[in-house]
């Protein structure tokens, strides 16, 4: 086992040589060490880590925050609550980072939730790339666009060596990626009135910046050789999806995994679209450049997909440098992978209809966004069996995609139906909430979008596209063994499902 202390400071960190120092939470084993984002934490299959998170932010926030939604907040009022989540992690619900699991400073005050202060990590998942990040109620936000996030990576030296896949600190790297907006004092900037003041002083549904910042530094370079490395590419931001792409034609990326899990097999892609929270693990081969540089690009509208395009600052994300080089790269890349079994969507225990729902005001800003037409803090209303497989329909009533991301259970997407008559459809939904009585049945039988090729493995994040039914199959238990879970999953204070995007949590 593994036994560890991570702390949480206020620090400067300089994003830019053009921008003064920058005021940000950040994690670090000292207070000289912490950066964003926090330390890659590299842990082996079946070795236990053990975490007490320590909280030693400031009594004052540096962003602005909305306590008009549901909010974290002390009962004495000071101190920045915080609680940490494992995105993707499958451990026990006490060590989860539940909402309402905040803590203070030196623990001087806890959420309802909050019942232990040393995090107990299981790794019995199969290997691939998770993150850490705040997942206070009300704060998540707020405090995640001040730094507190970072990289965590599962290994297995006796599954992934036979791939011989790119290895070592120089050439297996996370590429932590995320939108920011500085002041000219170099300070983030955050709009502090919302797009609804009178309901909501402060709180806007989504957060976009105008830097682009690839592990703690706004549009970086790499200086990399004529070979293959591997990229886990994370998508750290708030609202904004990227559509990565080189600037150099015939370079693409080779996919090898999605989210916390790999592919049975490799697939070559040319443009990657990634939504918040979301993972790829890619391998790009820069050796068959001829140019002695290139640019990963984006073309993501934001919001995505009916939103602004993107203009020159976002739309250049990272500068590659090519070094010549002697070394001959004869790695190839396996034909196959790891292969987990497939779910059969024919012994799936229980079918669930899970209606994402957007409400406005007169002009037609959003105010709430509610699944099933219940905010986040009502009572649990799914309450699978472990080791149960169930069959998801994903209802997106809303005008945005909305990566949805659901604790403990990996899943698999099956399609995309479009909704025919959706206003008709909407209608009924608003007032019965209820998909089998407004007759689901009837309006999902338009257009049917087909799962890209390296999207069809397991997942913990699916991107639901706006006025359509995503059919997923979800799976309570390891997808490489289908064993049961040490732990208690039925414990207090249970897990959470939601959108990575405009929810309380984000």
């Amino acid at each position: 086992m593994l036994f560890c202390w991570l702390y949480l400071y206020l620090v400067l960190q300089k994003f830019h040589r053009d921008l003064p120092p920058t005021p940000v939470f950040a994690y670090g084993l000292s207070r000289k060490t912490a950066t964003i984002p926090g330390p890659t934490i590299e842990a082996l299959h079946a070795i236990h880590t053990h975490i007490t998170w320590k909280n030693y932010l400031p009594a004052k926030h540096i962003l602005p925050w909305d306590p008009t939604i549901p909010t974290a907040i002390p009962h004495k009022k000071k101190g920045i609550p915080t609680v940490v989540h494992l995105h993707g992690g499958i451990d026990e619900p006490q060590s989860d980072g539940h909402s309402s699991s905040w803590f203070t400073a030196e623990f001087k005050e806890s959420g309802p939730s909050w019942t232990k202060k040393e995090y107990h990590y299981h790794n019995l998942q199969h290997p691939g790339t998770l993150w850490y990040h705040d997942h206070a109620m009300g704060l998540t936000r707020v405090n995640i666009l001040a730094g507190l996030l970072g990289a965590y990576i599962i290994r297995q030296p006796h599954v992934e060596t036979p791939l011989r896949l790119p290895y070592g600190d120089e050439f297996d790297r996370p590429l932590v990626v995320f939108d920011r907006s500085f002041s000219t004092d170099g300070s983030i900037f955050m709009n502090s009135t919302g797009n609804n003041p009178l309901i909501h002083p402060q709180w806007q549904p989504e957060y976009f910046g105008d830097a682009i910042v690839v592990n703690g530094k706004a549009w970086p370079f790499m200086i990399v050789g004529k070979r293959k490395y591997r990229f886990r590419i994370i998508n750290a931001s708030n609202a904004r999806f990227f559509r990565f792409y080189f600037s150099e034609d015939g370079l693409g990326f080779i996919h090898i995994g999605s989210d916390s899990a790999y592919h049975d097999k490799p697939v070559l892609i040319n443009k990657l679209l990634l939504a918040p929270s979301e993972i790829a693990d890619v391998v790009v081969d820069f050796s068959k450049l001829t140019s002695d540089s290139t640019i990963l690009s984006n073309d993501a509208s934001y919001p995505y997909p009916s939103g602004d395009p993107v203009n020159e600052a976002n739309s250049k994300l990272m500068k590659f440098i090519i070094k010549p080089n002697h070394e001959v790269d004869k790695k190839k890349i396996p034909s196959e992978l790891i292969k987990y079994p497939s779910p059969d969507p024919s012994s799936a225990s229980v079918t669930r209809y899970i209606a994402m729902y957007e409400y406005t005001s007169s002009i037609d800003e959003p105010t709430f966004l509610y699944i099933n037409g219940k905010p986040f803090e009502a009572p649990a209303t799914e309450t699978p069996k472990v080791g149960s497989m169930e069959i998801w329909n994903v209802i997106n009533l809303t005008e945005d995609n909305h990566p949805l991301h659901i604790h403990l259970g990996l899943f698999v997407a099956l399609d995309q139906t479009e909704l025919v008559n959706i206003d008709e459809f909407k209608a009924c939904m608003t007032k019965a909430n209820d998909a089998i009585k407004c007759r689901l049945d009837k309006y999902a039988r338009g257009k049917k979008i087909e799962v890209p090729a390296h999207e069809k493995g397991w997942k913990n994040v699916y991107k639901m596209m706006p006025g359509y039914v995503t059919k997923i199959v979800v799976r309570f238990s390891y997808i490489h063994t289908n064993e049961s879970y040490p732990f208690d999953a039925t414990a207090e204070p249970g897990y959470a499902y939601h959108c990575h995007v405009s929810n309380p949590l984000y």
